[in-house]
């Protein structure tokens, strides 16, 4: 039995073979419900693109902003939070690449975001580390390590090549296990 977004209309063969249109209801969750589930993580990814919580806030307003219309049309949270996530990724390629924000500096307010276990220092120091690389490089070991994306999906996202991705996080890693900020070895 097919389903369709609400209001929507979809044919089916009845009993008696004859087609109609039966007007099928989803029940979807709410936007709101979406971002109380997941808006802390996708803030967390924004704050470790930007660095700076200000910044982060921003990102993730503009990214909802251009997809919370398609929310019910693309059907389900795991292909809404990956079309989000991808929007977000590429909205701060492009803020990047204007350069409109960049010549702000981070006030050192961190971001309460990071993973529970994680102590504040700790998160301070990854942040200071992540800031020492380039944005390609903090943008792709951000979505292939700390949001467990397959390299295929951070290439997609990023709209680079494979190749160039898997550069970007190799030197990245290498000058995060040179970084004074880190304690431990990053894998």
């Amino acid at each position: 039995m097919g389903v369709t977004i609400p209001g929507r209309t979809e044919t089916r063969r009845g009993g008696d073979g004859v087609l109609t249109g039966v007007k099928v209801e989803l029940e979807q969750r709410s936007l709101e419900e979406f971002i109380s589930e997941r808006g802390r993580r996708l803030l967390r990814a924004a704050w470790l693109l930007t660095g700076d919580a200000g910044h982060a806030e921003d990102l993730l307003q503009t990214a909802l902003a251009k997809c919370w219309d398609r929310f019910e049309d693309l059907g389900d949270d795991a292909t809404f939070e990956a079309y989000l996530r991808t929007t977000l990724h590429r909205t701060y390629i492009s803020w990047w690449r204007k350069r409109s924000w960049t010549s702000e500096s981070p006030t050192g307010q961190s971001l309460d975001v990071a993973a529970p276990e994680t102590t504040r220092e700790a998160r301070l120091d990854l942040y200071r580390a992540l800031m020492e690389l380039s944005r390609p490089q903090r943008s792709a070991i951000v979505l292939h390590h700390l949001e467990d994306l397959p390299l295929a999906e951070v290439a997609r996202i990023l709209k680079l090549p494979l190749g160039t991705v898997k550069t970007h996080i190799h030197r990245g890693v290498a000058t995060l296990r040179q970084s004074s900020h880190l304690t431990q070895e990053v894998t």
